[in-house]
């Protein structure tokens, strides 16, 4: 593709005008409702990426046909260099040979949620505004996407982030980091649950008359300034086995809004040696009840032990159908499996006595999943996706592993902040009415 010929991004519900990435990645969600997609995915030749190249070096060479032509094109490097400051490791795990782990949590909030925020970030403070009023980027989140968030924009001039938690349904450490950075973070805690937050941002997002009076973003994972760069970490790690051992690389992936799991998916369509994708959800089980054949019905969601993925309504679930259209085909290419609480605790405390593996809730989905993969006799490579560090969730994890949990040294500090956090009804005009007045 040249750069004569730049991709454009149309919404998944067809009802507006394609727009250069720029324009997507600054509106965050599309105006019709729907998520911003491009209007075909590139075909990528693994021969291409440098063998020697860093993550940062990955991520530009996988993004730049996504950007080519575009007024981002030539700060992409410097785009990648800035937002992936930090590694993401494959490492290699005790229970099996050719069992690995992708741990995505070595960033400044311990989360995944660190690459695609700082990527966006680094994208808005070079376009231009034409309006010189602050832009504040609104985020729904289930417990990690808002600390990530809070952490990329913090203290940058001419922007404010509002961020929306169910309030009592996140860990009490992710409720500190939310409400622990003060200046132009401020904390919402919602009477609701995730899936109201993500409500109220989208009506918030599509309120033409409240756009008018305060120009609004997204950084959740509607924003594809979020989606796409969470293919680096997949495309990285997936070279490097390929590299060394000429198979592609398959993964178990934790997912609960369905980015993670749809950028591991796109990197595979782009032509990348991703091999089988397994999705782990928690009890709530509207994914998994749609790949067993029921239809897609959204439901309320309920409270797990990994809150980060406790969705009813994955917003993702639109770009999916985009880029499976067909379902019969979409319902054979994924298996997707509910782990409950049980079977969550069961696993934390057997992977730490028998291995001394300590894993967050939401990766020992991932890892139950596997572990069933391998009692029926799988050898084939796997990588479970490891999407936050343990320490996050000490209140489940540390009394069935029988120890502390190393607290990292960036959540350490965030943990020594004094929090505030704002109640909120869960309620659209209750957000439309905060946002007008604050």
């Amino acid at each position: 593709m040249s750069a004569a010929d730049p991709l454009q991004y149309h919404s998944t519900r067809g009802g507006v005008p394609a727009v250069p990435i720029s324009q997507a990645i600054a509106a965050g969600l599309a105006p019709d409702g729907g998520l911003y997609v491009p209007e075909r995915l590139p075909t990528l030749d693994p021969a291409a990426f440098d063998p020697h190249g860093s993550l940062v070096d990955t991520a530009a060479t996988l993004l730049m046909p996504f950007f080519a032509g575009d007024a981002l094109a030539d700060e992409l490097p410097a785009i990648c260099a800035e937002a992936f400051t930090f590694d993401a490791p494959l490492r290699a795990l005790p229970a099996h040979p050719a069992t690995l782990m992708l741990e995505l949590f070595h960033g400044p909030t311990s989360a995944f949620k660190d690459f695609g925020a700082r990527f966006l970030a680094a994208c808005l403070r070079r376009l231009p505004r034409g309006d010189a009023r602050p832009l504040t980027i609104l985020v729904a989140t289930s417990g990690d996407t808002g600390a990530a968030v809070a952490a990329a924009f913090h203290r940058q001039p001419n922007v404010n982030v509002v961020i929306l938690y169910p309030d009592g349904l996140v860990s009490p450490r992710q409720a500190h980091q939310l409400g622990c950075f003060g200046d132009n973070v401020t904390a919402l805690r919602v009477a609701g649950r995730f899936d109201d937050c993500q409500r109220m941002v989208k009506a918030a997002l599509n309120d033409a008359s409240l756009q008018a009076q305060r120009p609004l973003s997204s950084a959740n994972s509607i924003s594809l300034g979020r989606l796409l760069p969470q293919m680096s970490y997949y495309a990285h790690a997936a070279l490097g086995w390929w590299r060394e051992h000429g198979t592609p690389l398959n993964f178990v992936v934790p997912t609960g809004n369905l980015g993670n799991a749809l950028a591991c998916l796109w990197v595979r369509e782009l032509g990348l040696p991703v091999g089988e994708v397994r999705l782990a959800c928690n009890a709530n089980a509207t994914l998994p009840d749609y790949f067993a054949g029921a239809e897609y019905a959204p439901r309320d969601a309920i409270a797990t032990l990994a809150n980060a993925m406790d969705v009813g309504a994955p917003s993702n679930f639109e770009r999916l159908r985009w880029t499976f259209p067909d379902e019969a085909h979409l319902r054979r290419l994924l298996r997707v499996q509910s782990v409950d609480d049980a079977t969550i605790r069961r696993t934390l405390a057997d992977h730490a006595r028998a291995h001394g593996e300590v894993f967050c809730p939401h990766t020992a989905t991932a890892m139950h999943l596997l572990d069933q993969l391998r009692a029926d006799g799988d050898a084939a490579p796997w990588a479970v996706v490891g999407t936050a560090h343990p320490a996050k969730f000490e209140s489940v994890v540390e009394p069935l592993v029988g120890h502390p949990v190393e607290v990292p040294a960036a959540l350490a500090a965030m943990l020594a902040r004094d929090t505030r956090a704002e109640p909120l009804a869960a309620s659209d005009t209750t957000l439309r009415d905060w946002l007008m007045l604050s």
